[in-house]
C-alpha cells in the first residue's frame, strides 16, 4: 500500500514537473518570439539566437531562419528602393511626394531640387522663400488639373507646369506632384509672338497706306484730266470730292503716324540713368501722381516692405513709369484695392509684387499680354506691358505675371 502511494506521489510530481517544464519552455519561446517581433518592428535586425544548446536548438534555428527570410526580403526591398530612386533621379521631371495636408514632403527627386534651385525640401511652405505664388500652385494642384507657375530661383527665371496624382501607401494617402520646366516652350511662344507682331505691323501699315495710295492716285488722275479752270468751275461737288479725299488722306496719315510713334516708343527706350534709390520713395511718388485717379475710381492703395529701407539701383523715372502703368491697368480691371509689397529673397534680389483684386486675366491670354500691340481694351495700344518688361530687362531684372485668379492678380518686378 505504501509503495502504491509513493508511486502515485512520484507520478504526480512527474506530471507537475512536466507541466512546469512545458510552461517554462513555452514561456521562453513566447519571450523569444516577442523579442524578435519587437526588434523587427523597430527595424533592429542585429540579433541572433544561440544554436549550440540542445534544449532550445530547434526553436532557435527556426527563429533564426525566419530572421534570415525577413533580412532577405528587406534587402530586396532596399534594392528596389535604390533602383526606383535612381530611376526617378535620372528623369528630367521634378517629382515631389506630399504625405499630409500641411505640406510635409516625404520625397523629392534631384530634378525637383534643381528646377526649384534649392538643396533640400522638407515642407512645401519652404517655397515661400522663392515665391508665395509657387507655394500656392503646389498646394492648389489637384488630380486631373494642370497648374502653371512663374518664379525666380537662384539661377534664372523659370516657368513650370504642375500635375498631380493620388496614391495610398500604408493606409496613408499621399499626393504625388510632377512638374516640368516649360521655359523653353515659353521662349518658343515668345518667338512665335514676334512673328505674329510682324504680321500685325504689316497688316496695320497696309491698312493705313492703301487708302492713302488709292486716294492720292485717284486725285492725281482727276487733276491730270482737268485743267485748273475746269477744277474751279466744277462746282461744289468737285470741291467736296477733293475735300473728302484730302480728309481721308489726312486721317489715315495721322493714324499711321500714331502707330509709328507707338512702335518707336517700343524700340527706342532711353538708356536707364541708374542711381541708388529707396524703393519706398518711388512708391510714394507714384501714389501721389496717381492719387486723383485712384480717388475718382474709389481704389485704395497700400505699400509694405520687409525688411524696411529696401534700396534698388535703378532709373527713378522709368521705374515710376512701370508702376504708374500697373496702377492704371488695375483701375481699368475694376480693382478696388491695390497692394504693393517688396521683399529680398535668398539670392539678394529685390522682388516687388503689385497685387490687385480686379478682373482676372483670362488663362488663354496670360502668355499673350506681353506681346506688343496685343490688347483686350477697345482703346488700348497694347505696348504698356511690353515696354515695362523691356525697362526691367535693361535693369538686368524681369517682369512676370505671378498669378491671376478670381481673387487676385499679381505682377512681380525682379531687381537682381
Amino acid at each position: 500500500m505504501d509503495d502504491m502511494v509513493l508511486m502515485l506521489v512520484c507520478l504526480a510530481l512527474l506530471v507537475v514537473v512536466a507541466l512546469l517544464s512545458g510552461w517554462f519552455f513555452s514561456y521562453r519561446i513566447r519571450r523569444k518570439v516577442s523579442y524578435m517581433l519587437d526588434a523587427l518592428e523597430d527595424n533592429e535586425t542585429n540579433f541572433r539566437f544561440r544554436e549550440d544548446r540542445f534544449i532550445d536548438r530547434r526553436i532557435n534555428r527556426t527563429l533564426n531562419r525566419m530572421k534570415r527570410i525577413f533580412d532577405k526580403e528587406q534587402a530586396e526591398l532596399r534594392e528596389h528602393e535604390v533602383y526606383y530612386g535612381i530611376m526617378l533621379d535620372s528623369v528630367k521631371t521634378g517629382i515631389v511626394v506630399v504625405d499630409d495636408d500641411k505640406g510635409h514632403v516625404a520625397y523629392s527627386n534631384i530634378a525637383a531640387l534643381e528646377l526649384l534651385g534649392i538643396s533640400s525640401l522638407v515642407n512645401l511652405r519652404q517655397l515661400n522663400i522663392i515665391s508665395s505664388s509657387l507655394t500656392e500652385a503646389f498646394f492648389r494642384v489637384t488630380q486631373g488639373h494642370e497648374e502653371k507657375a512663374n518664379f525666380i530661383n537662384e539661377v534664372s527665371q523659370k516657368a513650370i507646369s504642375l500635375t498631380s496624382s493620388e496614391a495610398t501607401i500604408g493606409r496613408k494617402k499621399v499626393k504625388i506632384i510632377a512638374f516640368n520646366d516649360i521655359s523653353s516652350e515659353m521662349e518658343e511662344t515668345e518667338a512665335d509672338s514676334w512673328s505674329r507682331l510682324i504680321r500685325v505691323i504689316t497688316h496695320e501699315i497696309m491698312n493705313m497706306v492703301t487708302p492713302i495710295a488709292s486716294l492720292s492716285d485717284a486725285l492725281a488722275d482727276y487733276a491730270s484730266r482737268h485743267t485748273a479752270a475746269e477744277l474751279l468751275s466744277s462746282g461744289q461737288k468737285g470741291e467736296l470730292d477733293f475735300k473728302d479725299g484730302l480728309k481721308t488722306i489726312a486721317s489715315s496719315s495721322k493714324g499711321l503716324i500714331k502707330f509709328v510713334d507707338s512702335y518707336r516708343s517700343l524700340t527706342h527706350l532711353p538708356v536707364p540713368q541708374k542711381k541708388v534709390l529707396y524703393l519706398k520713395d518711388i512708391v510714394d511718388r507714384v501714389f501721389k501722381l496717381s492719387n486723383r485717379q485712384m480717388l475718382t475710381a474709389g481704389v485704395s492703395c497700400s505699400y509694405e516692405e520687409n525688411p524696411a529701407g529696401i534700396m534698388i539701383y535703378a532709373d527713378e523715372d522709368l521705374i515710376s513709369q512701370i508702376l504708374v502703368n500697373m496702377l492704371k491697368n488695375a483701375v481699368q480691371a475694376q480693382a478696388t484695392a491695390i497692394k504693393i509689397s517688396a521683399r529680398v529673397d535668398v539670392a539678394d534680389s529685390v522682388i516687388v509684387d503689385i497685387a490687385n483684386n480686379g478682373r482676372p486675366i483670362p488663362r488663354e491670354n496670360c502668355e499673350e499680354i506681353f506681346v506688343p500691340f496685343f490688347t483686350t481694351k477697345p482703346t488700348g495700344s497694347g505696348i504698356g506691358l511690353n515696354i515695362s518688361r523691356q525697362i526691367m530687362r535693361r535693369h538686368n531684372g524681369g517682369l512676370i505675371l505671378s498669378k491671376s485668379t478670381e481673387n487676385e492678380t499679381v505682377f512681380s518686378l525682379i531687381f537682381r
